[in-house]
């Protein structure tokens, strides 16, 4: 076949989410931090290249370009919090302990948040927003003020909606056998996030500081933005919203489906035993 199936994903991200806690804990550190700063090139460009469109026009425009992010963290490597919200998987199947698990979102999401502060004073700081007579720079405090604003429930069910379709892009990834079908798969979910305004933490660690620190050094006010805002009002709900959507709609609903005895069709056990051993050899090779 020219792609993996769905209880073939579901097979694979066992020995994924294995590797992915047994890193060491400075690996994995570093690797979030690159996912923060790739998710971040990609928003960057993505509101440089949609700064003079408004409406539907400038969201599907920032959702076609938004996914260069991914794409850097999938195909360059790197760990993204949102995305291993996926890990509910080999824990279901009782391949890694929920301590690894949390382990490994704690590590990976101060990582994410290092790699977004990293990026934003870089963007600022290096004048990146005086494109277009600084009207990147107001645009970087206009999109941190509305994230801001947001209601608790409102962030919070956007989250959800968001990680919807990141886990979704993930996991069409993994279905690709070649570099371009993973690029096509994981890029139609995340246009679809972008273009309907959900909300992604780990964008919104580079979106919020960018908009906070264009503030200061432009001179721009910013009604209601402030550093305690980023948490309370967005960071906090987001993140629950994220985990629900990853954890919930796809993670478990998917393990459910292909992965518990009964809807595997075949000795599970066995199947389990493979991946271990599978994993066992990638281990001495690596």
């Amino acid at each position: 076949m020219y792609m993996n199936t769905p209880a073939e994903i579901a097979r694979n991200y066992i020995n994924i989410g294995i590797k992915k806690v047994k890193l060491p804990y400075i690996k994995m550190f570093i690797l979030g931090i690159y996912a923060g700063m790739f998710i971040a090139s990609g928003g960057i460009c993505s509101i440089v290249c949609s700064y003079r469109l408004t409406g539907g026009d400038g969201r599907f425009i920032s959702g076609l370009v938004f996914p260069i992010g991914l794409m850097l963290v999938l195909c360059a490597g790197a760990e993204l919090f949102t995305g291993n919200c996926l890990l509910i998987i080999p824990l279901c199947c009782k391949k890694i302990t929920i301590g690894e698990m949390l382990i490994s979102w704690l590590i990976v999401y101060i990582g994410n948040f290092v790699g977004g502060i990293i990026m934003a004073f870089f963007v600022v700081y290096g004048h990146v927003p005086n494109l277009f007579e600084n009207s990147i720079a107001q645009s970087l405090v206009n999109t941190a003020t509305m994230k801001t604003t947001l209601s608790f429930g409102d962030a919070f069910v956007k989250g959800i909606l968001c990680n919807f379709m990141v886990c979704l892009s993930v996991w069409l990834s993994f279905a690709a056998k070649d570099f371009f079908s993973k690029i096509a798969g994981l890029w139609t979910p995340i246009l679809l996030f972008i273009s309907c305004g959900y909300e992604h933490v780990v964008a919104n660690m580079f979106y919020i500081p960018a908009g906070l620190f264009s503030s200061y050094e432009y001179d721009l006010p910013r009604p209601g933005l402030d550093w305690g805002r980023l948490f309370y009002k967005n960071l906090i709900p987001v993140t629950l919203g994220n985990i629900c959507g990853g954890v919930i709609l796809v993670g478990l609903g998917y393990w459910y489906v292909y992965l518990t005895p009964d809807n595997l069709g075949v000795n599970s056990s066995q199947i389990f035993e493979n991946q271990k051993k599978e994993f066992e050899i990638n281990k001495k090779i690596d």
